[in-house]
């Protein structure tokens, strides 16, 4: 004897809800408008690169390069008309920072205003960061 089986009533399994994560970086209309200056002279496909790495006091420090290449897990930022990439490694310890540009009597330079930094060495060239933790930031934590 052969029982025919019927779908079954139960609702289908759903996974939480996660919480969507920040932006990597937000660009400030400052930051966009000397970003289009300075690619304006540049070849064109070049973007803006964004990282972190190893050094000065206080054990690391940002950093920015021009790129025509993206690896396949960079983040891709396109804002008020600029792309900015975001090196793969540094996602996790950038994620939520405002790029900004500021101009004062004696300097202009990109500042970047990020959550996750911890402190600053006094000439503000070095930070120490501290990566996002994603379980967390995800609800799953």
């Amino acid at each position: 004897m052969s029982v025919a089986s019927e779908p079954s009533a139960a609702a289908p399994a759903t996974s939480p809800a996660k919480r969507s994560l920040p932006p990597v970086i937000r660009i400030t209309d400052a930051a966009a408008d000397q970003l289009r200056e300075i690619l304006a002279a540049a070849e064109p496909g070049t973007a803006l690169r964004v990282g972190i790495e190893n050094g000065g006091c206080a054990g690391m420090s940002y950093k920015m390069d021009f790129t025509t290449q993206i690896a396949p897990f960079d983040s891709v930022v396109e804002d008020k008309g600029v792309k900015v990439v975001v090196d793969t490694k540094a996602v996790l310890f950038l994620l939520g920072t405002e790029m900004d540009f500021k101009t004062d009597k004696v300097s202009s330079q990109f500042v970047f205003n990020n959550p996750n930094q911890t402190s600053s060495c006094g000439c503000g060239e070095s930070v120490a960061i501290t990566p996002v933790d994603t379980g967390a930031a995800s609800g799953q934590g």
